[in-house]
């Protein structure tokens, strides 16, 4: 199973052959417009099954199956974690829940960004516990950006999860440390000089036992299309 994970920076309709060019199963795409305006150029795959999220109908969060895999919005969602969605995934070799993530959600004073995949965590805790599990999309934040005083840092996160057996597919196979990414996921402004990692799969160690490859796009081939550059995990399914 392979998943991609990008932000792309809007009108996904014009760039989705760049990403099925990697041949995905799911493809989680941030600030992406909603199904009644993806007209796709003619020759162009198209999903068999789309989930699409957001007040902005040019900029959402939609979640696309490429294969036989099939989503449904859990009735738990809380729609106070904007673009936190629980899915379930089913009609492949294994079923599981998917949290597609943008986290972006400028109305919350207490944090628009990791704060949003804190309190998600939390609420979702018994979801997250019991499961086979990936969370996957934008998270906006890094190690590098903690608030020691802020209880839901983004190390307070990855502690988090890593409590429930959870783990980031990207430092794993690499083996490195939050914080000290070697492959970055955003260029902020799409300045090659401003390099950041923020974006991320995490997946339940179902999940990290057969983790196959993690790659990220480079900043030559993807800067044209996007500031944020795409995750793709494969997995031994």
């Amino acid at each position: 199973m392979k998943i991609i994970t990008w932000n792309c920076n809007m009108a996904f309709r014009k760039k989705a052959a760049f990403i099925l060019a990697y041949d995905p199963d799911i493809a989680v795409i941030s600030e992406c417009e909603n199904p009644e305006k993806l007209q796709f150029p003619t020759g162009t795959k198209l999903p068999t099954d789309i989930l699409w999220y957001g007040a902005n109908p040019n900029k959402g969060l939609g979640i696309f199956s490429y294969s036989d895999y099939k989503f449904q919005l859990l009735d738990c969602h809380n729609p106070n974690f904007k673009n936190i969605l629980p899915i379930a995934v089913t009609g492949g070799k294994i079923d599981f829940i998917l949290f597609a993530i943008w986290a972006n959600n400028p109305q919350d004073k207490e944090g628009a960004y990791v704060t949003q995949v804190w309190k998600a965590i939390n609420y979702y805790e018994s979801l997250l516990s019991e499961n086979k599990t990936i969370l996957i999309g934008d998270f906006n934040s890094n190690t590098i950006w903690d608030k020691p005083r802020r209880e839901g840092n983004h190390t307070t996160v990855v502690n988090n999860l890593a409590a429930k057996n959870i783990f980031s597919t990207y430092h794993k196979y690499y083996n490195q440390n939050q914080g000290e990414e070697k492959h970055p996921t955003l260029y902020m402004y799409r300045h090659e000089n401003k390099p950041y990692h923020i974006d991320y799969c995490f997946a339940s160690n179902d999940f990290i036992e057969i983790l196959e490859s993690v790659e990220i796009g480079t900043y030559q081939d993807w800067t044209k299309y996007s500031d944020h550059k795409p995750l793709i995990v494969k997995f031994n399914l």
